[in-house]
């Protein structure tokens, strides 16, 4: 009897074939879980559909694309190996600096009366270049003077929630322009999303930047040796970061046509979760952009499914509090399982 066998037809070999199926999927179940659960409590307790209403699920895609855009930023720290607290309070800086740029004329108080109808693009750049200028704080202190990250982040989360605050004495910046407003206009915040979540799969999966980024939240004394420049590359990835919460806190500030001080508060939570759901370990090392971007949906699922059937939102904040600790759960027990 013939027992020569090749590799594919050993249980070993279809095992091998199970472990390349993208990690995604596993996240992509649980969402259609979730829909579905949601979807039949619908009909049991309110007697309508939750999946088949596309004003709801329009209103959730749109609630869910800024977290998703700090979710990203966010993944890139998580998988060096860090953290960013800063990323919400970021939102809320951001978004009252860059409003003041992009008043109009017509509106009775504006902040700078000389610089008032500005192109879209000035406001923007602005609200970017403050992103950055938090991101580049947060990097420097954690690459060159070796803070923790969640420290270093932090202070920036407290510092940045104050200059909110100061920059017009808590008042809100209204009469924004409709040039500058389009930006959160219609489907755009979820087109922006989508954009930004498209360019950094590429760059994490098929750039040198992705390939430094798993490097050092795999093993950093390797990334080191191996002749990586790891503060400056922590650096970069920090104010990519900072970046994207500049862009989040801009998007917000067009859909709402105002900024205020308080804005952006518990995102950098959410975006922290959508990245854990979405697989990223907080160890370092793994973690993937289109897994964020379920984990972000699935955020999304759960919020407007708990208020399709009115669920207290104290209740809400308690289940979405249990969901993500289960997901870290998950996550060390799935750490522990790789190094056996």
């Amino acid at each position: 009897m013939n027992t020569n066998v090749t590799a594919g037809d050993t249980p070993a070999g279809m095992s091998n074939t199970r472990r390349r199926l993208p990690p995604e999927l596993n996240i992509f179940l649980v969402l259609i879980g979730i829909a579905l659960v949601f979807e039949v409590l619908g009909w049991i307790f309110a007697g309508q559909s939750f999946l088949m209403n596309k004003q709801r699920l329009t209103i959730m895609i749109l609630q869910v694309s800024v977290i998703g855009i700090i979710a990203i930023g966010v993944t890139q720290v998580i998988i060096t190996g860090g953290i960013d607290l800063s990323s919400g309070s970021v939102v809320g800086m951001t978004a009252m600096i860059a409003a003041g740029f992009a008043q109009s004329s017509t509106w009775g108080r504006v902040m700078y009366p000389s610089l008032t109808d500005l192109p879209a693009i000035v406001p923007i750049g602005v609200g970017l270049l403050i992103g950055i200028l938090a991101g580049l704080i947060n990097g420097a202190l954690i690459a060159y003077t070796r803070i923790p990250p969640f420290i270093a982040t932090l202070g920036m989360m407290v510092s940045a929630r104050g200059v909110s605050k100061w920059y017009t004495k808590g008042q809100p910046v209204s009469g924004l322009t409709d040039q500058f407003s389009f930006i959160g206009s219609g489907i755009w915040p979820v087109v922006v999303f989508l954009a930004v979540a498209a360019v950094f799969h590429v760059a994490l999966r098929y750039t040198r930047y992705g390939k430094f980024t798993y490097a050092i939240g795999a093993n950093v004394q390797a990334a080191r040796v191996s002749g990586i420049n790891v503060e400056r590359h922590l650096v970069k990835v920090y104010v990519v970061a900072g970046m994207l919460a500049g862009l989040a806190g801009i998007v917000t500030a067009a859909r709402a046509q105002t900024a205020q001080a308080g804005m952006g508060v518990m995102y950098e939570l959410d975006a922290i979760a959508a990245a854990v759901i979405g697989g990223t370990s907080l160890a370092g090392g793994v973690g993937r952009i289109t897994g964020t971007v379920i984990g972000t949906v699935i955020l999304g699922v759960m919020t407007s499914g708990f208020t399709f059937l009115r669920v207290d939102a104290y209740y809400q904040e308690i289940i979405k509090g249990a969901i993500i600790v289960a997901a870290v759960v998950t996550d060390v027990y799935r750490q522990k399982k790789r190094k056996v």
